[in-house]
């Protein structure tokens, strides 16, 4: 990995920071996406010590808004001509229903939107460096997920758990779209799933049940580091080198669900988010 450029959103702890302390052990330039500059530098440090590799990069963004989204592919590209993994890692899972900024769902703003308009922002670096990579974190929940255009942003009912799931089928469900659409200009684009990690993710906006069976069953749990395994095979493994539209657990492709797999709703899907952001990935 050496003199390659990998970004990783939500890179300062969970399996993000494990995923960015291994690709900085193999050489490469790691730009740490974060929301708090304090814990990212804190982390930032940390991995530049015991890897000792000083290509290790801060940038600083709140993925739940669609203008530092932008920002912060703005400013990657006025510092880096080259991107060769872009690793969408951040996420979120919510207990109670909030409005983003621009008046959007947070929970499909974050973890749909945020990695959509980025993957978009940062396209032309990703082509201009191919062979590169598009690694898109989602989760088993997906396999829960619904897909309903009049209840796209929980218009109609917000559960925990509902919301979560359908930004993960989205996840899955753009992830192939988009790897029909890098058809050709070697640009990869694969999804995975990083199993059940024993993490904060979830936890500070998470109910007293959920956060009481976090307890209970944390050491059952994967560990960061071994969460973050699929993401760094994903990310720098030569066995790997053609896969492109796959969903991955355990470092093998698998079936994700059924409806994933439906193109026409893949496609409905992509309109509608182009629509919602004000892009178009044609131009």
């Amino acid at each position: 990995m050496t003199g390659k450029v990998c970004m990783i959103t939500g890179a300062n702890s969970g399996i993000g920071g494990e995923t960015s302390r291994a690709l900085a052990k193999m050489g490469a330039t790691v730009v740490m996406a974060v929301r708090n500059r304090e814990a990212g530098e804190e982390v930032r440090q940390e991995i530049a010590k015991e890897t000792r590799n000083e290509s290790i990069e801060l940038m600083v963004a709140d993925l739940f808004s669609i203008e530092e989204v932008r920002g912060l592919a703005s400013d990657f590209k006025k510092t880096h001509s080259r991107l060769d993994v872009l690793i969408n890692n951040a996420g979120g899972i919510f207990p109670k229903k909030e409005m983003t900024i621009d008046g959007l769902e947070r929970t499909f703003a974050l973890n749909h939107l945020a990695p959509f308009l980025l993957t978009h922002e940062l396209l032309d670096r990703l082509k201009a460096s191919a062979p590169s990579r598009i690694i898109n974190v989602s989760s088993a929940a997906h396999l829960r997920g619904k897909i309903d255009f009049e209840n796209l942003q929980s218009e109609k009912k917000y559960g925990q758990l509902g919301p979560y799931a359908n930004a993960k089928l989205m996840n899955v469900m753009f992830t192939y779209s988009l790897a029909r659409y890098l058809d050709g200009t070697g640009v990869t684009v694969n999804v995975l799933h990083p199993g059940v990690v024993r993490t904060r993710f979830g936890q500070n906006d998470a109910s007293r049940a959920r956060k009481l069976m976090f307890r209970m069953f944390g050491p059952l749990l994967k560990s960061p580091e071994k969460g973050a395994e699929t993401s760094i095979y994903l990310a720098s493994s030569p066995e790997i080198k053609g896969a492109n539209g796959e969903y991955f657990v355990n470092c093998k492709p698998k079936q994700s669900a059924v409806i994933s797999y439906d193109e026409e709703l893949q496609k409905q899907l992509w309109q509608r988010t182009e629509q919602l952001l004000g892009i178009s990935f044609r131009g």
